[in-house]
């Protein structure tokens, strides 16, 4: 399996959340720390993005959440460094009500990834990126879409803790990256 860098979003995963679990219980997955959870620099996080794919020996995959979806975007386009993948998760949509009012420079999101192949996972009741954004995202990034039904926004708060079923996602996904 490549090197998993986790991207979590505002105010980081808590150690309930499936990113978090993933670290513990497999190796080779590391999380991209960022400077401040709470108050989010689109740049400076895309920055981190940028210096964590740097100290891979390979090309890792990129497992975002949320707003770490929207800084890995970003990244993407700005960045020449090379991924095996990215799986972006409840990829919010920058231009909501509902988008956090704490976090600076993620809008517009971008229109492209930079031609990397990518994973999109959705859910059809997430209140920060309904199915429709998503999957007008996965249309402009050419990337695969799976479309989740009442998952929320696929965090603790939704139920979503060890989350096995996305595990098997992101392996499906590396499988098909060879």
């Amino acid at each position: 399996m490549h090197t998993v860098l986790t991207v979590p979003g505002i105010g980081n995963s808590e150690p309930d959340h499936w990113q978090s679990i993933w670290e513990h219980r497999h190796p080779g997955v590391t999380r991209v720390m960022q400077r401040d959870w709470d108050q989010p620099i689109c740049s400076e996080w895309a920055a981190a993005v940028e210096e964590a794919v740097a100290t891979c020996a390979q090309p890792p995959v990129i497992v975002a959440h949320s707003l770490g979806c929207l800084a890995v975007a970003h990244w993407a386009v700005g960045s020449a460094r090379k991924v095996a993948g990215l799986v972006l998760v409840a990829v919010p949509d920058p231009e909501s009500a509902n988008f956090p009012a704490a976090a600076k420079g993620f809008a517009p999101a971008p229109p492209a990834v930079g031609g990397r192949r990518a994973l999109i996972i959705s859910s059809s009741d997430d209140h920060y990126g309904n199915a429709r954004w998503n999957r007008q995202l996965a249309e402009a990034y050419h990337a695969e879409l799976i479309e989740l039904t009442n998952a929320g926004h696929i965090n603790v708060a939704s139920g979503f803790g060890e989350w096995q079923e996305g595990w098997n996602h992101v392996s499906a996904f590396v499988r098909s990256l060879k």
